[in-house]
C-alpha cells in the first residue's frame, strides 16, 4: 500500500569494491611498483647481509624486516587506492598535521643515529622518520589549497600554501634535511606552475632558492661539506661516493655476477642510499634500466591518465605526488652517479627502512586512487562545447 501511495524508490545496483578497483586501476602502475619491491628484496639480500654480519645478526635480518614492511606498505597502498578523492583529501590533511608535529618535535626528542642530522624517533625497535611521511599529506594539501583558491571567491590559496612550504622548508633546514626539503620545494613549484603561475614569479622564486642554498653553504658546514665533495674534481676512492663510482663501473653493462659484489663490504649504506650501486656491481646497467623503466612507467602514466581530468583538486594533487615520487627516485640515482650532491635519500620501494617503504606505499596509493578511471568525459570535451 505505502508503495502504491508514495512510489517505490528504485533500488541502485552498484558494483562490488575489488571489482570496481582492479577494473579503474592503473594496472601497468600497480604491476611496476609489485616488480620495483621484488627487486628491492633481491639487491637485500646482496645488500643487508654484511651489515647484519656487523652488528650480529642473523644474515637475513634486515631482509626479513624489509618484507614486513613491504607487506604493510603494499596493504596500505592497496587500502588507500580504493579511496574516493575525497577521502583521499581528508588523509592528506590528517597525515600531514600529524607528521607536522612530529616534525616540530624532532629537534627536542629525535636522535641522529651518529650521521649528523636529527632526523628520526627511535623507538628501540624501530626507528620513524616524519619527513617520509610528510611529502604526500603536503602535496594533497597544497593542492587542495590552490584548487580552492581557483573557486569564485576562494580562498588565497596560493599564498596560504607558499606560507606553509616556507615553514616546512624551514623545520626540515633545522635538522639539517636539505634533501627533503628541496623536494618539498620542488612538488610546491610543480603544482603552482600546473594551477597556472606567471613565468615572472617563478624566476622570482628561483632566485629566492639561489639565494636560500647561498646562504645554507655559508651558515651550515654540513651542506657546506656536501657541496665541497661534489664539486671537488677528484674522489676519495675511501669515501661512499668513491665506493659507489668504483662499483658502477666494475659492473659495467652485465654485471660481475650474482653475490660477486664488493662493495656491500665497505659501503656503510649499501643497502640505503647506495643501493642502485649494488645493483649495477652485481648486475649492471641492464638492470639499472629496468629500474629507470618502472619509475618512468609509474609516473608517465600517471600523468597521461592525469591530463584526462576536470576536477583541478585530482590534477593538482596526483601531479605533485607523481613528480616529488619519480624525482626522489633521479635523486636517489643521481648521487650514485654524481650527478648530485649527497642528499641522504632513499630510492622508493628499493631501498631498506619503513619509514620509506610505507610512505612510498601511501604516495602511490593516493596516486593510484586519483588516476583511476571514472565516469567522466575528457577534458577535451569541455573545450569542444566550449567553441
Amino acid at each position: 500500500m505505502t508503495e502504491m501511495v508514495y512510489g517505490s524508490s528504485p533500488v541502485r545496483v552498484t558494483e562490488p569494491v575489488l571489482p570496481r578497483w582492479w577494473r579503474t586501476i592503473d594496472k601497468w602502475s600497480l604491476t611496476a611498483v609489485m616488480v620495483l619491491f621484488g627487486i628491492g628484496l633481491l639487491l637485500g639480500l646482496a645488500a643487508s647481509v654484511p651489515l647484519a654480519s656487523r652488528n650480529g645478526l642473523n644474515d637475513f635480518y634486515y631482509v626479513q624486516r624489509q618484507a614486513v614492511f613491504g607487506v604493510i606498505a603494499l596493504l596500505t597502498m592497496a587500502g588507500v587506492s580504493m579511496m574516493p578523492p575525497v577521502m583521499i583529501r581528508r588523509l592528506g590533511v590528517i597525515g600531514f598535521a600529524g607528521a607536522f608535529v612530529a616534525l616540530m618535535l624532532l629537534p627536542m626528542f629525535g636522535t641522529d643515529f651518529g650521521k649528523g642530522a636529527v632526523r628520526w624517533f627511535s623507538f628501540g625497535f624501530a626507528s620513524v622518520q616524519p619527513s617520509e611521511f610528510l611529502k604526500p599529506g603536503f602535496m594533497v594539501i597544497v593542492a587542495w589549497l590552490m584548487a580552492a583558491g581557483q573557486d569564485l571567491n576562494g580562498p588565497p590559496g596560493k599564498s596560504v600554501s607558499f606560507g606553509l612550504t616556507f615553514v616546512v622548508v624551514m623545520l626540515l633546514a633545522i635538522q639539517p634535511d636539505f634533501g627533503q626539503a628541496a623536494l618539498i620545494l620542488f612538488g610546491w613549484g610543480v603544482i603552482y606552475f600546473v594551477a597556472g603561475a606567471p613565468m615572472t614569479l617563478i624566476a622570482i622564486i628561483l632566485g629566492l632558492v639561489s639565494f636560500g642554498g647561498t646562504v645554507a653553504y655559508e651558515s651550515s658546514e654540513h651542506f657546506a661539506r656536501r657541496i665541497d665533495g661534489f664539486l671537488n674534481p677528484e674522489i676519495d676512492p675511501r669515501s661512499q661516493i668513491g665506493y659507489a663510482t668504483n662499483a658502477i663501473q666494475e659492473g659495467g653493462f652485465f654485471g660481475v655476477g650474482v653475490g660477486e659484489g664488493q662493495v656491500k663490504w665497505t659501503l656503510p649504506d649499501a643497502h640505503t642510499d647506495f643501493i642502485i650501486a649494488v645493483a649495477a656491481e652485481e648486475y649492471g646497467l641492464i638492470l639499472v634500466l629496468v629500474i629507470l623503466a618502472l619509475y618512468g612507467t609509474i609516473v608517465v602514466r600517471s600523468l597521461f591518465r592525469l591530463m584526462r581530468e576536470r576536477d583541478p583538486f585530482i590534477r593538482l594533487a596526483g601531479t605533485g605526488l607523481a613528480c616529488i615520487f619519480g624525482v626522489q627516485a633521479m635523486i636517489n640515482m643521481g648521487v650514485a652517479v654524481r650527478l648530485l650532491p649527497a642528499k641522504g635519500m632513499t630510492l622508493p620501494f628499493v631501498s631498506y627502512g619503513g619509514s620509506s617503504v610505507i610512505a612510498a606505499g601511501i604516495t602511490v596509493g593516493m596516486l593510484l586512487a586519483l588516476t583511476r578511471t571514472r565516469p567522466q568525459g575528457e577534458i577535451g570535451d569541455i573545450l569542444r562545447r566550449g567553441r
